[in-house]
């Protein structure tokens, strides 16, 4: 009997205890869910949004202390080069407009997982879109020192410019100068968005326009690198000579356009050097006479002659092309022979004074012959300098003011005055031209004349010379240049 009751009281007692445990758990059930729907409208305790401590707010609430926090915004600015730049929120009159965002964040909070979150922080990042005052804003970004005219470099184009030793691309310059509209669009969108920080990119910023990879500009260094290389180099005999890169360095012209041009100056200044260094055309010269001495002698109208006007134009054609060019200069007049000896070997060499004449043929005599010249007494002494045969005449006949003479062989050298033969002289040599000389012409026994009319071919140089000073006058010397003519006195009245 006693076991029986205490039996029934021990299943009392568990039954007790059983009872209480599932209230106790029904208990914590209830305050679990109790607290988990209180989370269906209240952020985590340790919830921050935007940085900002939300914790057991609601969404409004949120909003509100977001909305104060707003009066103290603060955007950064960073440009390319890592500086940086603050616009304040109340400088733009700036304002939170709610988006929807907390609400959404909210909703996508798992209120059943609240117990979690009292041992780990929970951050939140939503957009937090305002409103400003536009013109305000544009005020305050090209207020910001960035802008200042001191602190702008304005992009430089990449350009040609000449160096010591050429010409060469001077690179680009990208500067910081910035686009007062792409950077105002760029913090507007910021700020729209509720961004605390936004950074510049490339497009904010005035670009060179041109580099210094640019394919007209290579082209045009390429062009110009042409230009100067472009050696000119002359084939002239005993000479080694040439329009060296320094000489067309100097010479050259760049465009703004980076065409390129010769300094007409410089051009013609070279062209000149190089005439008077080559140009024989009357040059004083010494001359090794047949007679073995050598004597001092100029004038006349032989020679080599440069046409500096055609050279210059050629030279011209020759730099711009660009390319390297040999050839000989151009002539308007050419001697026989080309160097510095232009007289060469096979010439007719006349001694006014020894009233003799030589003919040579590749270095060799072939006929000599005493003369008669020009009348020293009246005035017509014979032109004397370097001459060339001009033509040949058979028969002529030979007229001046007060004569006309027929002659069978004519070989003029000086204007008009030529060899001639001289069937009415008997004599030849001597000191007759002093006082019974020719009009000018030089005189020579038929035979000899025929013989060099026949040998001698046209544009044979010819050395006409005296030994002792003489002073001509004629008009056929001042004409042919001649090496002793001199003005005549003016008459007196």
């Amino acid at each position: 009997m006693r076991r029986s009751n205490l039996s029934r009281r021990q299943k009392r007692k568990r039954k007790a205890i059983l009872l209480l445990s599932i209230s106790a758990v029904l208990l914590l059930v209830l305050i679990y869910l109790l607290i988990s729907l209180y989370f269906k409208n209240h952020f985590y305790f340790h919830t921050e949004v935007n940085g900002l401590k939300v914790g057991r707010m609601t969404a409004e609430q949120a909003k509100e202390k977001i909305a104060e926090d707003v009066g103290d915004y603060l955007l950064t600015v960073y440009d390319r080069d890592g500086e940086k730049y603050h616009i304040m929120g109340r400088d733009i009159d700036n304002s939170y407009v709610p988006d929807g965002s907390l609400e959404k964040a909210l909703k996508e909070q798992n209120m059943f997982a609240w117990i979690p979150s009292l041992f780990q922080e929970n951050k939140i990042d939503v957009d937090t879109p305002m409103t400003f005052d536009s013109q305000k804003l544009a005020e305050a970004v090209t207020a910001l020192p960035c802008f200042a005219e001191e602190n702008v470099t304005k992009p430089v184009n990449a350009y040609i410019e000449e160096m010591e030793d050429g010409y060469a691309i001077v690179p680009e310059v990208q500067g910081n100068e910035m686009i007062p509209e792409e950077v105002i669009k760029a913090v507007e969108a910021a700020v729209t968005e509720g961004e605390g920080s936004v950074t510049l990119t490339d497009e904010a910023y005035r670009k060179p326009e041109i580099l210094s990879d640019n394919k007209e500009l290579v082209a045009s260094l390429q062009r110009i690198e042409d230009c100067i290389h472009a050696e000119v180099t002359y084939k002239i005999s005993d000479y080694d000579e040439k329009l060296s890169s320094d000489e067309i360095l100097d010479m050259l012209l760049v465009g703004e356009d980076y065409s390129c041009s010769l300094d007409e100056k410089k051009l013609t200044d070279f062209v000149q050097r190089l005439a008077s260094k080559y140009n024989t055309y009357a040059d004083e010269r010494e001359f090794a006479t047949s007679s073995g001495d050598t004597v001092k002698i100029g004038g006349g109208d032989y020679g080599w002659v440069i046409n500096k006007e055609r050279e210059a134009e050629v030279l011209r054609e020759n730099v711009l092309s660009g390319k390297a060019v040999e050839r000989e200069p151009e002539y308007s007049q050419r001697a026989q022979v080309e160097g510095f000896e232009d007289i060469g070997k096979t010439y007719l060499e006349i001694d006014y004074t020894k009233q003799h004449m030589w003919y040579y043929e590749d270095g060799q005599m072939i006929l000599e012959s005493d003369i008669v010249s020009g009348n020293i007494a009246t005035g017509n002494g014979s032109p004397d300098g370097i001459f060339k045969i001009v033509y040949k005449q058979s028969p002529a006949v030979l007229k001046g003011e007060d004569y006309e003479s027929n002659v069978d062989f004519f070989m003029p050298f000086a204007y008009n005055v030529g060899v001639h033969d001289a069937s009415w002289r008997t004599e030849f040599g001597g000191e007759f031209y002093k006082t019974t000389g020719s009009h000018g012409c030089i005189n020579a026994p038929r035979e000899v004349a025929e013989t060099l009319y026949q040998r001698m071919k046209v544009d044979t140089p010819v050395v006409a010379y005296y030994r002792e000073p003489v002073e001509l006058t004629a008009e056929n010397c001042k004409i042919s240049n001649a090496y002793s003519y001199v003005e005549p006195p003016e008459e007196e009245e």
